[in-house]
């Protein structure tokens, strides 16, 4: 089962997606994006780990993540990916458009032939104002894009906002 899972800033959706992989039973692999860069992200990441159970591998990877998705990819092995707009302003910020292209289409490819129980966070920034500026515009635009290919690519999509869940997809 692949797992789409979107909301706004404090929406709820990483609550709502450590429920879903956690209810799977099988060993689960925390699998995070961010990379911290000052105090205020500290303080978020640090406030993640806790609610987290303490059994769970974490992996932290801001760039290559289809590699760490590949390398769990087996039958009985849960992850979670948290967050994708966090791994796209990593990219983004590289300024290599080679290495865009080249990890994008392989994290897809890699979520479509996972073979265990797969949860992804995704942030949904397309529903607020439109930024000011190139950057802010270009990473709206992907993460628009890219949240529509993984909602293609997978079971379920569910936008949580409020802390409430609403099924966008199911295949049950």
């Amino acid at each position: 089962m692949k797992h789409l899972v979107l909301g706004g800033v404090r929406s709820g959706k990483s609550a709502f997606a450590q429920q879903q992989v956690a209810q799977s039973g099988d060993p689960v692999c925390y699998i995070a994006t961010s990379q911290i860069k000052d105090e205020e992200m500290a303080a978020r990441v640090l406030a993640h780990q806790q609610n987290r159970p303490s059994d769970w591998q974490l992996i932290e990877e801001p760039i290559a993540l289809a590699s760490s998705l590949a390398s769990l990819n087996k039958s009985g092995q849960s992850v979670i990916v948290e967050c994708i707009t966090l791994w796209l302003t990593n990219l983004l910020c590289l300024e290599d458009e080679e290495r865009f292209e080249q990890e994008t289409t392989a994290f897809l490819r890699a979520v479509a032939a996972f073979q265990g129980e797969l949860v992804i966070v995704s942030s949904e920034v397309g529903l607020g104002i439109m930024p000011i500026n190139v950057m802010a515009r270009r990473f709206a635009d992907e993460a628009g894009v890219l949240n529509q290919k993984l909602a293609k690519l997978t079971d379920r999509v569910t936008l949580v906002a409020a802390g409430l869940a609403m099924p966008l997809k199911s295949s049950l």
